[in-house]
Parts: C-alpha cells; structure tokens; sequence
C-alpha cells in the first residue's frame, strides 16, 4: 500500500517504537538533578538539565522534549508555572510533563492537573516508580502520535478525494451542458402550432430526454425517453438514443423512411418502438432499460398517431381545459426479447394541447410522501388552462416545485407539450 509521504515520517516514528526519547530534568537542586539524570541515562534516554523554569523555557523553545520531570517548588518560576507556560509554548508534538512533588492535597493535586501537568512524584523519589511513570507516559504518548498520524492519513485521504471530486464534479458539470444541448430549441412556433420543452436532471445529469423532429413536410415527430437509473451511464444511453431519433441526420433517424424520390415519411411509431427494442437486446452490451413515447403529429389535420412503451400516458387537454390521458402503457425498451406495441391516435382541434411528461412528474412525491398522481397532473393542468407556449411549461414546473416543498426534484423531470392552432393555410 502506498503511503502519503506527508505522513510516512509519522508513522515510521510510531513503528519503531520509543515514543519518549528526551527528557528535562527541571529541580534547583543540584543533587536532585544529578540523581534522577544518572538513572534516566542508564536506562537510555538522552537527558537535559535545568536549574529554573526560566532556564527550562528556554531550552524547550531550542528543541522540545519528549518528557519534563520538573520540581514542584522552586525560587522563581515554579514547576506549576512552568507547566502552564510549556502548554502554552509547546508546538504541535505533545510532550508529557511530570511535577516532583511533596504534596498530596486533593486540591493542590487538581491545581497541578488543571494547569496541563500529566503526572505527579512524591518526594523523595524511588527509582522503580520514576520508572514505572515514565513507561505510562510513553504509552500514552506512542497511543497519541499514533493517532495523530492514522488522522494524518485520514486528512490527506480525504485531501485526495476532494481534489478527485472537484475534478470529477468539473466534468459532470461539462456532461451537463452537453446534455442539455441535445436540447437545441426548447421553443419553436410552427404554422399549425408551437412546441415547449423542458429537461431537468435530479443531479448533473439524467436520463431523460425529450425532443422532435420534421418528418417530410406534413408530420412532425414528438418523443420523450427515460432511461432506468440516474447518472453518467444513462446520460450516455440517452445521447445515443437521441442519433437514433436525429433531426439533423434523417438517414440515420430510426422513425423515418426514405422515399424513391428522395423524400421522408414518418414510419409506424409501433414498429420504431419494436425495432429500437430489438437493436437494444441484440446490439448493446447494456443493463439498461428505457420508456419512450413515439408520436408523429399531422400537422394539416391535427391528428396524433403514437405508440407508447411504459412511458407515462400523454396528456390531452382540450379547448375548454379539460384533461384526459390517453394510452396503452406497454413494456420498456430493452426487457423483453419479440414484444410488440400498439399504436393509437389521438385528434387535436384548434386549441388542444398534448403534453408527453416523463414520470418525475406524476410520480414526484409532497413532504408526506404522497406522488401527485395523473389525477393531481390533471388539476395542475385545468389550473393553467389559459396559459399558453413555454411560460406552461414554466409555471407547470414552478407548481410542481411547490407541491414538492423544494425546488430540486427527486427524480429527473422532462417534457414537451405541443399546442394545436389549426389547420395550416394553404401555400
């Protein structure tokens, strides 16, 4: 496993054991001094020496020590002076500190405690106990650095990981300009009529798609997808998806048939849907699945010819602001190996709408929990009756926003909606 190097020094430090390996001697007896450096030197530890508090500052500020066993009373600076004053100066190595001691009050024993010292000594002191306090110490303080540099290795794994996220964030949001430019009109007014789109993902990007497309002079080609699950893999399945039902490449788009003289007419949505599910199963190396609804308008005679695969019914509202839903249902795209599809028409008069949404809608669910249903749709619709073009579209989804109780919906949320005018004039 390879190791940050910012913490390797940490971490070979704890592996090799040692964790006190200098110590202060603080006491203005000379003699005190001289006893306790004789014993922690033969037991092989490297030993300063200092007869004041004054003087101990000053060395520690040089070089810190692992451990301080610094006398309670002394002229000056006292050892519980010394103690606060070390906290206070101590870089970010912790350094274990020891008072030599004559005092056994509770309170005084707290005093010591309260002013950073870890451990106290009775005086006169006995070598085995000297030593046994230190070896606590030094547990302690392996335990300590030990944790510090396992949080070293935690701080700079998740350094790591925020700079993989940014960048990983910086391309999702890149993939999201790109899918929304498979969008390229999200309003067009056509001589019989005007289209609205709209396209929200539930993260940086989704798998929903909506769009249109001119088949020959006459029709016009509506879809709305939704691939299964969220995320990077079903974007992918939808801009492929979305060069299978091109407006810009019509030898390529799937639902149209090139004519002897060069023309194009629309082919039987049913059959596109059949032929898409057929290229899915035996052509993508794919786990995904995806509901579409296929519909070409005749833009003369206002009727809608569709077929429909598991994606949710489209909506019909009429003149009056009445709403029906409309539909088959059917299977997915891309379950079931041979299955067929229905079509059925639908005939818009002048002032009809047909709105096909994507199930981010019906099903998107107010803080009980509750999904707003084809029912609650309905209400939403008859609310908007006299709302025309993209500002439906808008306020559709502002509406749902609010029976949502946030603005960032749980699921994506697509539609297109086609507003019925009339017949066309004559040219």
């Amino acid at each position: 496993m390879s190791i940050f190097p910012s913490v390797k020094k940490e971490i070979d430090q704890v592996a090799g054991g040692g964790a006190i390996r200098s110590v202060l001697v603080v006491d203005d007896s000379k003699l005190q001094r001289r006893i306790l450096s004789a014993s922690l030197k033969r037991w092989g530890y490297d030993v300063l020496e200092a007869d004041s508090g004054e003087a101990a500052l000053k060395m520690t500020a040089e070089q810190q020590p692992d451990l301080v066993l610094s006398d309670w009373m002394m002229p000056g600076m006292s050892g519980l002076e010394l103690c606060r004053e070390f906290r206070e100066l101590s870089g970010e190595e912790y350094s274990y500190f020891i008072l030599l001691t004559s005092k056994s009050e509770k309170g005084e024993i707290a005093q010591g405690l309260d002013s950073g010292a870890d451990d106290f000594l009775t005086k006169p002191v006995d070598s085995n106990e000297v030593r046994a306090r230190i070896n606590a110490g030094e547990r302690l303080l392996e335990m300590q650095r030990e944790l510090k540099a396992k949080n070293l290795v935690i701080s700079d794994t998740l350094d790591e990981l925020q700079r993989l996220y940014d960048s990983l964030d910086s391309d999702l949001i890149e993939a999201k300009k790109l899918q929304q430019s498979l969008l390229r009109e999200r309003n067009k007014v056509l001589p019989s009529g005007e289209l609205s789109l709209v396209l929200r993902s539930s993260g940086h990007v989704g798998g929903d798609l909506v769009g249109f497309f001119p088949a020959g002079d006459r029709y016009l080609g509506l879809y709305g997808i939704d691939v299964s699950g969220h995320g990077i893999s079903s974007a992918l399945m939808t801009a492929r998806l979305a060069g299978y039902l091109s407006a810009a490449a019509p030898d390529q788009n799937v639902a149209m048939e090139r004519l002897a003289d060069g023309s194009f007419v629309p082919r039987p949505p049913e059959q596109t849907i059949a032929d898409l599910n057929d290229l899915i199963l035996n052509e993508m190396e794919t786990e995904h699945y995806f509901t579409l609804l296929l519909g070409f308008v005749d833009l003369d005679t206002g009727l809608v010819r569709m077929a429909q695969a598991g994606h949710p019914h489209p909506a019909i509202q009429r003149a009056d602001g009445s709403v029906e839903h409309i539909g088959t249902g059917g299977f997915p795209v891309g379950l079931v190996q041979g299955v067929t599809f229905e079509q059925f028409d639908v005939q818009l008069s002048e002032g009809d709408r047909i709105a096909i949404l994507s199930d981010g809608v019906t099903e998107c669910p107010n803080v009980a929990g509750e999904m707003l249903g084809e029912d609650g749709l309905t209400d939403l619709m008859k609310s908007l009756k006299d709302i025309k073009g993209p500002a439906f579209l808008e306020t559709l989804i502002w509406q749902l926003a609010e029976f949502c109780g946030r603005w960032e919906f749980p699921d994506d949320v697509s539609g297109i909606v086609f507003e019925y005018s009339g017949q066309r004039p004559d040219p």
